[in-house]
C-alpha cells in the first residue's frame, strides 16, 4: 500500500486509485522564457520518482506535465531579446529538455503546450461563464471567486483573510480583488487568438485546468507541484475546474514539494550581493556543468520531497560577482554518485570473471531485505532518504564481498553478487540513480574533475604507462615512485581486471 501526504487533507492517506491499476498524474511544468534553476528542478525529480515508483508497484501511469509557452514573462523576455515569443519559447523548451535529461528524469507520458490547446481553454472558460462562475468585462474574462464557496480550502486560508490581504484594488474590469483572469484581451504587439469575447490569450491558471481535463479526464488521481504554487495557482486551478465540473471533480489528491532554500533562506530584494550570488550559483545549467546531473539528483533526494532542503554556497573571496564558489552539498552528492558507479563497475567486472550460477541457491543473508526496505521507504510517502540508506547498504555489501570481508563459500559469494547486481538494477529504475553505463559516467565525471583541478589527463595516462612498464620490468621501486607522484598530484590509481584505471581525489 502506497501512502502519501495529501496537501488538501493535511495528513497521510492510503492511496486508492480512481481506476484500479491505473494512476493519472498532473504536474505544472515550466514557463519557457529562461533557463530553469535548482528550485525548479526539485519537483521534476520528486515527481519523476513518484511516477517511477507507481510503475514499479505495477500501476499503469499516465503522467502529464505541461509547457507554458504564452505568458506575460515570455512576452517581456521576447521584447528584451528582440525576438518573437515563438523563438524564445522554442529555444528555452529545448534547453529545458536538456536539463531534465541531465537529471535522469524520464519524459512524461504527455507534454502538452498551452498554444496547442487554446480551443480547450476557450471552451472551459465558456462553461464557467454559462454556470455564472465567470464574467466577461471589456474583452477580459474573470473567475468570480465569491461564487465558489470552497475557495481557500487547498491553501487552508479563509476567504475573509484572503480578501483582507488582497493587494489589487477593485478596478473597472474586476468586480472583486480576488477575482482572477481566465482570458486577457489582446494588447498591441502581443500574441492573440480569437474568442467569443474578442481576440486575446489565456490567463495563467486556466491552462492547467483545461489540459489536465483534456488528457486525464474531469477527475483524476493526483496533482503535484512546488509548495509555492499552492496559492494562488493550484487554488485557482481547483476553483476553475470544480466551478465547471462540480464538487469532487479535478484532482482527488494533492502533493507539494518543499522549497530549496538558498544559504538557509529566501533572497531579499534589497540584498544585492545575495542576488548576484544567486544568479551565479542557482541556475541549474551551472551546477550541472560543475557537478553533473546525477549529483544534483542525488542531492535533491537526500531530503524527503515535502521538507525544505538547504542549498549551501561557500564564497571563497569577498566579491560575490567574481569570487570562486563551492557547493558542499553537491560535492558530497557527487562523491556519493562516484562511489556508486565505482562499485557497480567493480561488481560487473567481478561477475565477468567466471561462469554464471546455474541454479537458484541461497545467497548471503545480508543481501536479503535491502531492496524491500528501499521500496517500503518509497511506499511511505516517497521517503527517499530511507531508500538511499537501503541502497547504500547494498553498495557497501558489494565492496565487503569483493574485499574478501564476507565469510561465505565461494559459490555463495558468486550468487550473492549476481543477486545484488540484479537488485541494484531494480533500485536504479526506481530512484533514477546509477542507470548510466559506469565506464561512460566515470569518464565524464573524471574529465569534469580534471577541468576543475586543471589536470592534464594525457600526462596522467603517460605516467600510468610508465608505471605499467616498470611493473612489467619488475622495477617495483620505480612503479611505487610513479604511484606516489600521481598521488601527490591528486590522482589515485586503481588496478582492475581490465587494467589500471584512475580517478581524481579530493
Amino acid at each position: 500500500m502506497i501512502r502519501l501526504f495529501d496537501s488538501l487533507e493535511r495528513k497521510k492517506i492510503d492511496f486508492q486509485p480512481l481506476e484500479p491499476g491505473k494512476v493519472r498524474i498532473y504536474t505544472c511544468g515550466p514557463t519557457v522564457y529562461n533557463f530553469i534553476h535548482l528550485g525548479n528542478a526539485r519537483p521534476l525529480v520528486a515527481f519523476d520518482v513518484v511516477a517511477r515508483h507507481f510503475r514499479a508497484r505495477g500501476f499503469d501511469v499516465i503522467y502529464v506535465r505541461n509547457i507554458t509557452d504564452v505568458d506575460d514573462k515570455i512576452i517581456k523576455r521576447a521584447a528584451e531579446l528582440s525576438e518573437t515569443t515563438a523563438q524564445v519559447t522554442g529555444r528555452f523548451t529545448e534547453e529545458f529538455h536538456r536539463d531534465v535529461a541531465a537529471l535522469s528524469c524520464l519524459p512524461p507520458t504527455i507534454e502538452p503546450r498551452v498554444t496547442d490547446h487554446i480551443d480547450d481553454i476557450v471552451a472551459l472558460t465558456e462553461r464557467l461563464v454559462a454556470r455564472n462562475m465567470a464574467y466577461a468585462s471589456e474583452g477580459d474574462v474573470y473567475f468570480s471567486v465569491g461564487n465558489f464557496k470552497p475557495y481557500g480550502q487547498l491553501s487552508h486560508q479563509p476567504l475573509d483573510e484572503l480578501k483582507a490581504g488582497a493587494r489589487v484594488d477593485v478596478g473597472e474590469k474586476k468586480r472583486d480583488p480576488l477575482d482572477f483572469a481566465l482570458w486577457k484581451a489582446a494588447k498591441p504587439g502581443e500574441p492573440s487568438w480569437p474568442s467569443p469575447w474578442g481576440p486575446g490569450r489565456p490567463g495563467w491558471h486556466i491552462e492547467c485546468s483545461a489540459m489536465a481535463e483534456k488528457f486525464l479526464g474531469q477527475t483524476f488521481d493526483l496533482h503535484g507541484g512546488g509548495v509555492d504554487l499552492t496559492f494562488p495557482h493550484h487554488e485557482n486551478e481547483r476553483a476553475q475546474s470544480q466551478g465547471a465540473g462540480g464538487e469532487g471533480t479535478f484532482a482527488r489528491h494533492w502533493m507539494h514539494n518543499g522549497f530549496v532554500n538558498f544559504n538557509g533562506g529566501k533572497i531579499s530584494k534589497s540584498d544585492v550581493s545575495m542576488r548576484v550570488l544567486f544568479e551565479r550559483a542557482f541556475k541549474l545549467r551551472i551546477v550541472i556543468a560543475r557537478h553533473g546531473g546525477e549529483a544534483v539528483r542525488t542531492f535533491l533526494l537526500t531530503t524527503q520531497y515535502r521538507h525544505p532542503i538547504n542549498f549551501e554556497v561557500e564564497l571563497q573571496g569577498d566579491d560575490p560577482a567574481t569570487a570562486p564558489l563551492r557547493f558542499p552539498g553537491l560535492e558530497e552528492a557527487e562523491r556519493r554518485a562516484e562511489y556508486g558507479y565505482l562499485t557497480v563497475q567493480r561488481l560487473r567486472d567481478a561477475l565477468a570473471q567466471g561462469k554464471p550460477s546455474t541454479e537458484e541457491s541461497p545467497v548471503a543473508p545480508e543481501a536479503e531485505g535491502w531492496l524491500a526496505r528501499l521500496q517500503e521507504s518509497l511506499d511511505d510517502d516517497f521517503n527517499t532518504p530511507g531508500a538511499l540508506a537501503a541502497h547504500g547498504e547494498a553498495l557497501a555489501l558489494v565492496n565487503r564481498i569483493l574485499d574478501g570481508k564476507l565469510a561465505a563459500p565461494k559459490d555463495v559469494k558468486r550468487r550473492t553478487l549476481e543477486r545484488l547486481e540484479r537488485d541494484l538494477r531494480v533500485a536504479a529504475s526506481e530512484l533514477g540513480l546509477l542507470e548510466a553505463e559506469p565506464a561512460a559516467w566515470l569518464a565524464e565525471h573524471r574529465q569534469r574533475r580534471c577541468d576543475a583541478k586543471k589536470i592534464d589527463p594525457s600526462w596522467v595516462d603517460s605516467r600510468i604507462a610508465d608505471r605499467v612498464a616498470a611493473r612489467a620490468a619488475k622495477d617495483f621501486a620505480r612503479a611505487d615512485i610513479v604511484r606516489d607522484e600521481l598521488k601527490a598530484g591528486g590522482i589515485e590509481i586503481m588496478d582492475t581486471p581490465r587494467g589500471p584505471s584512475w580517478r581524481v581525489t579530493d
